[in-house]
């Protein structure tokens, strides 16, 4: 049990950690980089400390100074948010040798899935249905390279082991392009990630992008919260998400949910983490595992009722989960637009300071952000500022909220992406339901070819 949590992260996701850390009576610690010592969870918190100038490499990234916070301020666990360090096996041991809680499974759960090779051999053993390709690295041998290409078929793609991210990854359409594609991408590996190890998948063509969110304590207890399509996307980048799945039968969800269940039982996993499934013709293949809150959690709130980071603050004191599989229903749609400070059409980053910050409201409307007038986006972290969610008792309901939540919103000092969520709103494509994560990229061009023409 612990009564004090330290927030290693910063923005909207520490704010979101904070109301929860409140919700269950717990005091909490803010660690903050100098550019963000006004953010609104660092006043808010029962105590902050400062650990570096702005690059999180020399603040947020810094496991050390991390650690010396909780041990200064008597924190006795570390909620790492999403990004930065939480995903880092090394940090979670580190964690657990100086006798702290990390609330989110264990460094050897984080290891296996954080492994894209481990990861895919841990869930064909669970009985988790994948992507054919290569059963573990792709080998040194050029031979053996084509030979084990020639077995997964064309096209593929080479996949970083240790990647994420979107970042990692090479299409190979034909023989021809198959060794210079793994060499540049293990070159890009080992520079990304200190790891060069990369294997290969059958490259789907048009496949959605579809995931379950998982609980699981300490107890032995595992539970499955419904899904999220996340197929609308740019360069692997999520944009919008949704739940349920629009057009996928419950039957296939149900079936799949059960698997993740029974993966994470096989695996001793405990915490809250997300499968990550590409479906196409009616089959689902998982691609890897996020062992940690995803940024868009609150679709899957919204529908469930169910408070996930609460659920993984009391896992991490030991307390079963506070709710069984019997018990959870999907009540409705809920739709999220990730609102990024970038130019909506050119996707450059954007900074400037907030001279006006206006959030939406309404019925079945959410916002997640850490704006505030005077704040200064700065190229320092990442482009994310706000989520807006919409709720509704039908996808068409939820979308119409959205739209209106939109034209509601005001962030005023810097370009953001909202005429670009806007504009996705109405696509026949996206209201239709279902489409494959190739359609925003293939629409984003045809928009920019009528626009040269």
């Amino acid at each position: 049990m612990f009564d004090k949590v330290l927030i290693a992260n910063r923005g909207e996701v520490a704010l979101r950690i904070w109301r929860a850390c409140k919700s269950l009576g717990l005091q909490t610690v803010a660690v903050y980089s100098e550019a963000d010592r006004d953010l609104r969870h660092v006043k808010l918190a029962d105590s902050s400390i400062c650990i570096g100038p702005a690059p999180a490499s020399k603040s947020y990234l810094l496991q050390e100074r991390i650690l010396l916070a909780a041990q200064l301020t008597g924190a006795q666990a570390i909620h790492p948010g999403y990004g930065f360090l939480s995903e880092n096996a090394h940090f979670v041991k580190a964690i657990e040798e100086a006798d702290l809680t990390f609330i989110g499974p264990s460094s050897a759960a984080i290891a296996c899935m954080g492994d894209k090779v481990s990861a895919k051999q841990a869930m064909i053993a669970a009985g988790v249905p994948c992507v054919p390709g290569s059963e573990g690295a792709v080998p040194e041998s050029e031979s053996e390279i084509l030979e084990c290409a020639r077995k997964v078929g064309y096209p593929l793609i080479i996949k970083a082991a240790g990647g994420g991210g979107g970042r990692g990854m090479r299409v190979v359409n034909a023989e021809s392009e198959l060794l210079g594609a793994v060499t540049l991408t293990r070159e890009e590996a080992n520079a990304a990630f200190g790891n060069p190890v990369v294997y290969m998948e059958r490259f789907l063509q048009a496949p959605r992008h579809v995931e379950i969110q998982i609980l699981a304590d300490q107890h032995g207890n595992a539970i499955w919260l419904g899904e999220r399509d996340c197929s609308t996307q740019r360069r692997h980048q999520k944009l919008i998400e949704e739940s349920p799945a629009p057009g996928v039968s419950r039957d296939s969800i149900e079936r799949i949910g059960q698997l993740c269940v029974k993966a994470c039982l096989a695996i001793g996993y405990v915490g809250a983490g997300t499968f990550e499934f590409l479906y196409e013709n009616e089959a689902f293949f998982f691609i890897e595992m996020n062992t940690r809150v995803q940024v868009e959690h609150p679709v899957t709130e919204m529908v469930t009722g169910v408070d996930i980071v609460a659920e993984q603050l009391r896992v991490a004191m030991g307390l079963p989960l506070s709710i069984t599989q019997d018990k959870i229903s999907l009540s409705g749609h809920a739709i999220e637009c990730r609102i990024n400070a970038e130019n909506a059409w050119t996707f450059s980053p954007s900074a400037g300071t907030v001279s006006d910050w206006l959030p939406p409201g309404g019925p079945g409307i959410r916002i997640e952000s850490h704006l505030r007038p005077g704040y200064r986006m700065t190229s320092h972290y990442d482009s994310l500022i706000a989520k807006v969610i919409a709720h509704g008792a039908t996808r068409q309901q939820a979308i119409e909220r959205m739209k209106v939540a939109l034209s509601e919103l005001i962030i005023a000092g810097f370009d953001s992406n909202i005429p670009l969520h806007q504009e996705i709103l109405k696509t026949p494509q996206f209201v239709q339901g279902g489409a494959n994560i190739h359609y925003l990229e293939h629409y984003l061009s045809e928009r920019e070819g009528n626009q040269m023409s």
